[in-house]
């Protein structure tokens, strides 16, 4: 017996070990799958089945060289994306960073916030606005209370939890011949509703917060040069993580949802719906998933929100320091905690949430990546450690993508609003 457990002691303490190892990358690519993320995947699952599962794993080398790229510029400038834009090329350019981001962040800090009250609601069941204010309370004792390293161990940690997400996948028993065809030779069509789903899956997994926190909290680490290639693994290891997770989800979705024809419009929505499909574990084991979602991402979109909105203003910032320290940061993510609750109560539904967050953040996200682009080629922001040619190609073929899907949904949307087709 004490052999036995010996044998899972030393992988255990390896993957322990990994996940010391691992930083801002991994809790960035954690915090891409938010509740918003899963709703949406989720959403396209159900209506669309395994279609789209290529898209989540090509949408992996777009992520990753995105995250990479933030990375090594939070390394080498020793500054957030909003402090270098507004260096670079004054205050009306970085302003418009600013609003672009923080729109976005603004709807779905609200929706990630009730998605996760809802998580706790389908355990204990009451009404989610129960959980909504002890919930927020807790996350800002974490964020005002806890020390920069505290915080980021807790969510280190945490995203062990989305390994629900991968046992929900298996507890529903999909055909795994058929999924692994619909992957590598997937059935696409100009239908309205692959496209429409393609720009949401796009729109919030390429949301800015996720690289706005890694450029700032690498800067924040203060790492030497000499770990540059350390911080760049870590972003795509990240990364890896995220994409792994969003196939699953879709997986998990396309074989329940999709296959019995149930239309869902939230994460929460999706959980339940799996109870009389794959029983009740596998509907406990996605509210979890979803649960640890929205612990990792309120706090970095509230963080990342903070990070913009005291950059700009000139006042300090960041997690490393204490409350009295950078009393503006700190007032502002509380204030991002605090429009969470009232939205949550304001009764707003939560699939228009949820849609307004993934569409906006498809047509604001190039805006983002453009920026991120061109101060990560800037010399006088780089100098020597500007990024090549690869990384170059991949961050603008990303942006061209993200800007053509929604182009495309923009002209679908207004041709059915004026000639009702």
């Amino acid at each position: 017996m004490g052999q036995i457990s010996a044998k899972f002691r030393r992988p255990l303490r390896r993957i322990g070990n990994l996940v010391r190892g691992l930083g801002p990358g991994l809790v960035a690519g954690s915090s891409d799958v938010d509740p918003t993320t899963v709703a949406t995947i989720s959403v396209a699952g159900a209506s669309t089945g395994y279609r789209l599962s290529l898209l989540t794993l090509l949408i992996y080398p777009m992520l990753a060289s995105v995250q990479i790229i933030s990375a090594q510029l939070g390394v080498v400038a020793k500054a957030g994306l909003q402090r270098v834009v507004k260096d670079l090329y004054g205050r009306p350019w970085s302003l418009i960073l600013l609003t672009s981001v923080l729109v976005v962040n603004v709807i779905t800090v609200a929706a990630d916030m009730e998605a996760g009250a809802a998580a706790l609601a389908l355990v204990v069941p009451i009404d989610l606005r129960w959980f909504v204010v002890p919930y927020a309370l807790v996350l800002a004792a974490v964020l005002v209370l806890g020390s920069y390293e505290s915080v980021v161990r807790i969510f280190k940690y945490v995203l062990l939890i989305f390994v629900a997400y991968i046992l929900s996948a298996f507890l529903a028993h999909p055909d795994w011949g058929r999924v692994l065809r619909a992957t590598l030779l997937p059935s696409l069509s100009p239908d309205p509703r692959l496209i429409q789903a393609a720009l949401a899956i796009l729109g919030t997994t390429l949301t800015a917060y996720a690289y706005i926190w890694e450029t700032q909290e690498e800067a924040e680490e203060g790492a030497p040069i000499g770990r540059l290639g350390h911080a760049r693994m870590d972003a795509g290891a990240g990364m890896l993580v995220a994409v792994a997770m969003f196939w699953f989800i879709l997986i998990t979705a396309g074989t329940t949802l999709g296959v019995h024809h149930k239309q869902v419009e939230t994460a929460q929505q999706a959980a339940a719906a799996l109870r009389p499909i794959a029983g009740p574990l596998a509907s406990y084991l996605f509210a979890a998933g979803l649960l640890a979602s929205s612990v990792i991402a309120v706090p970095v979109l509230a963080s990342s929100s903070a990070y913009l909105l005291t950059t700009e203003l000139g006042l300090p910032v960041g997690l490393s320091k204490k409350p009295a320290q950078a009393r503006a940061f700190y007032a502002a993510i509380l204030i991002m905690l605090l429009i969470g609750v009232i939205i949550s109560f304001a009764g707003v539904a939560p699939i228009r949430l949820l849609f307004a967050a993934s569409i906006a953040g498809g047509l604001g996200t190039p805006i983002g990546l453009i920026f991120l682009l061109l101060a990560a080629r800037s010399h006088r922001a780089m100098q020597a450690h500007r990024i090549g040619g690869l990384l170059t190609t991949l961050g603008l073929l990303t942006t061209a993508l993200v800007t053509v899907v929604s182009a495309m949904f923009l002209w679908q949307q207004l041709g059915s609003r004026l000639f009702g087709h």
